[in-house]
């Protein structure tokens, strides 16, 4: 997954979003002004900066100048069509007004982690490795065949891991919004990848609600 500096001067938002962030796989830093995120910027080089635009000292404005080619989610209060035109204006990939939905925020890194290949083709845990790109599953060295809707689910899983999925977004994300069946397709291919790939700890059954893929 990615590297992400979080530039937020409130510690509670900050906290936030990171542990979200994290929950997802991805690798987070932390900073509270500007002057520390632009240390953070050239020591560590992260693969994108979700940025506030009212900081102490050096403003989200005037830092994104500073920043080179990392891309910027600006994430402020400063919500006037003005403000937003300078943000993007600026070089920001998008721009997100407080307050907002954490899981609109997920969704949004992940197309801006896309749009800008910045993030990992490849996952491993408990020795399989998903290759994304390719659409393929490895244990070791040996490929694990899967039908093509049993791959799309497990991406699915992976890419919202730690979050509960109910089963109607899963059709949604996998099967797309104008499949006529009915959620037991998803309890069909759920079944079919715990005993595939021995993820039944993993894939969690959320009571009432659907699955979740823990890491």
């Amino acid at each position: 997954m990615a590297k992400i500096l979080v530039v937020e001067d409130e510690q509670v938002i900050n906290d936030l979003i990171v542990k979200h962030l994290a929950l997802v796989g991805h690798t987070c830093l932390s900073a509270y002004e500007g002057l520390r995120a632009l240390e953070l910027l050239r020591t560590h080089e992260p693969d994108l900066v979700i940025l506030d635009v009212m900081l102490p000292g050096l403003d989200g404005f005037d830092l994104v100048k500073l920043m080179g080619d990392v891309p910027v989610i600006f994430v402020t209060a400063k919500s006037n069509l003005e403000d937003k035109l300078k943000g993007l204006s600026l070089g920001a990939e998008d721009y997100i007004v407080k307050p907002f939905e954490m899981q609109e925020l997920l969704a949004r890194v992940r197309v801006v982690l896309r749009r800008t290949k910045r993030d990992s083709n490849e996952f491993s845990f408990d020795g399989l490795t998903v290759d994304f790109n390719a659409r393929k599953v490895f244990r070791g060295e040996e490929e694990i065949i899967l039908a093509p809707k049993e791959f799309a689910l497990l991406e699915a899983l992976i890419k919202n891991r730690n979050i509960a999925l109910s089963r109607e977004k899963i059709l949604c994300l996998v099967w797309a919004f104008d499949y006529e069946g009915d959620t037991r397709t998803v309890d069909v291919h759920v079944q079919k990848l715990r005993q595939k790939l021995e993820l039944k700890d993993r894939i969690r059954t959320i009571y009432k609600v659907g699955y979740r893929f823990e890491v």
